[in-house]
């Protein structure tokens, strides 16, 4: 069975498929992904690091539990349209990064890329844990290596890490 746009009156729908955004019928997860993006810029980037490692181990344990019950009340894995674990693993890549448009498009796609293409460890994470801890853990990992990328590319550039 997969998740519908009519499924997202359930509230716990409409949050863990990214506010809606997983129901874009082409690429999904970018679509979250962009979102996220968005949603970083106008509410985490002013906040600092540690409070932006807070939403993001909140929104982790949110989507977790909710993505669970997802999984149980409509017999989905990992269904497309969920999209919450885009929206922490964007964060993840985004941490500390300064809001200005090429580190932006930089951790956006180093992001997809990593979750697109699933190098060690994200596809392990992915298959190796169950349910909802494998939907989340891929895009946490993915997010952790765009966020190291990302940061040794500005080192070099700039000279300095955050």
């Amino acid at each position: 069975m997969k998740l519908s746009w009519h499924q997202s009156r359930d509230p716990e729908v409409w949050l863990v498929c990214g506010l809606g955004s997983g129901f874009v019928p082409f690429a999904p997860g970018t679509c979250g992904s962009l979102l996220a993006l968005a949603l970083w810029w106008w509410l985490l980037a002013p906040l600092n690091i540690w409070w932006q490692i807070a939403v993001i181990v909140g929104v982790f344990a949110l989507g977790v539990w909710l993505t669970g019950r997802i999984q149980a009340r409509y017999a989905v894995v990992d269904d497309g349209a969920i999209v919450i674990d885009e929206f922490v693993g964007q964060w993840i890549a985004l941490l500390g990064v300064a809001a200005e448009p090429v580190a932006m498009i930089a951790a956006f796609v180093l992001f997809r890329c990593f979750d697109i293409f699933k190098p060690f460890p994200v596809r392990k994470l992915e298959r190796g844990l169950p349910g909802a801890w494998g939907v989340m853990m891929d895009d946490v990992a993915a997010g952790v290596l765009a966020l190291v990328v990302l940061n040794f590319a500005l080192w070099g550039f700039a000279g300095n890490i955050f």
